[in-house]
């Protein structure tokens, strides 16, 4: 038996072909009734959209490619959950590339891998600088997530100062004066270790305690055993402290063991915040307080950026494929766009801190 084509679904449910079209895209002008009817006649023909040939037309794979560094790393591995979800939702597969924050390998993924198989890129680099992404002339639409290398690009992240001045402010606000930010950085970078580390030293600032140095634990990585491995340096050096602020989870929860192992009563003795709220977190003894990014926002916004910048790259006189601005995020800079171009969209994201017994003593808000 042939392949039901959308002709047959149209002669079937009695209305044009054009109106099923609308209806398989989900258009809003439809009526609730002939929706209905359309739908009705798919199932009964076991009609099968044909993505392959819908992208092709269009002069589209139907691709694109999420870049991040470790996807070992929770919080990578969940958002490229969202990710997927939010692709599958717009008829797109993702290819997932591990980067390794190697410059190499993210250059390769911001120049489409060599190829034209991805319509465009979904990247949270490390590794590169503002002159590795200025002049991307031929390169496939790309959204970056994390803290803003430069503002030619589309981006999307949290407010990561704000954010980490609001747990170092909370942790205060329980009587911490001593407080360590596991991962900090004293340095004048753009990554988001050094946007947390600028928020902590803010809090500090506001509270009127002196900022030291020394305050700032070095770390090799941002994974477990480098969190367990600071903190137990810190503690054989006689350092004196009430509170971590640990930039990641991963770092907190590593914390949490060599203070478990030392004796250290968390929060009685040390209160400790993360970022990231990985599933972990919800599951550690005790539980830990962290600053949550919306991971499924990031993702959507993300990937309804990237849908308009592939539907610029490849059908300048079209629509906007969501009829409006990403939703779940807050404007930065837009202006001086060219006709049927949109200037480049800084999208923050929202936060919220979440406290749990690692700072409370028990689960709060």
């Amino acid at each position: 038996m042939a392949r039901p084509r959308i002709k047959d679904v149209a002669r079937h449910a009695g209305v044009s072909e054009k109106t099923v079209s609308n209806v398989i895209n989900d258009y809003a002008h439809v009526s609730d009734r002939t929706r209905t009817v359309v739908r009705a006649s798919i199932e009964q023909l076991g009609y099968r959209v044909n993505l392959a040939g819908r992208h092709l037309r269009k002069g589209r794979t139907g691709i694109i490619a999420l870049v991040v560094p470790e996807l070992d790393i929770p919080y990578f591995a969940e958002l490229a959950r969202h990710v997927i979800r939010e692709a599958e939702k717009c008829s797109l597969t993702v290819l997932i590339h591990q980067s390794g924050a190697d410059r190499a390998h993210e250059l390769a993924a911001l120049a489409g891998f060599g190829s034209t198989f991805v319509d465009g890129i979904i990247l949270s680099p490390l590794a590169l600088t503002a002159d590795d992404l200025r002049d991307r002339a031929g390169f496939p639409p790309t959204v970056l997530l994390g803290e803003l290398l430069e503002e030619g690009a589309d981006h999307v992240a949290i407010d990561n100062e704000r954010a980490a001045r609001e747990a170092t402010r909370h942790l205060i606000s329980l009587g911490r004066r001593t407080v360590l930010a596991v991962g900090g950085i004293d340095a004048p970078g753009l990554g988001t270790a050094e946007a947390r580390t600028r928020g902590y030293r803010a809090a500090l600032a506001e509270a009127g305690i002196a900022h030291d140095p020394a305050a700032l634990v070095p770390v090799d990585s941002f994974r477990m055993p480098a969190g367990a491995r600071a903190v137990a340096r810190v503690l054989r050096d006689g350092v004196r402290f009430d509170a971590l602020l640990c930039l990641n989870d991963q770092l907190a929860l590593g914390a949490l063991r060599t203070l478990y192992e030392h004796g250290v009563r968390v929060p009685e003795d040390v209160a400790v915040i993360g970022f990231d709220d990985v599933e972990g977190g919800r599951f550690s003894v005790p539980t830990l307080s962290t600053v949550a990014p919306d991971k499924a926002a990031v993702a959507k916004v993300a990937v309804q950026l990237l849908r308009r910048r592939i539907e610029e790259a490849t059908d300048p006189d079209g629509a906007d494929p969501d009829g409006g601005d990403p939703e779940g995020a807050r404007d930065g800079v837009v202006d001086g766009a060219g006709p049927g171009v949109q200037s480049p969209q800084d999208r923050i994201v929202a936060h919220r801190l979440v406290l749990r017994e690692s700072t409370e003593g028990h689960e709060g808000r």
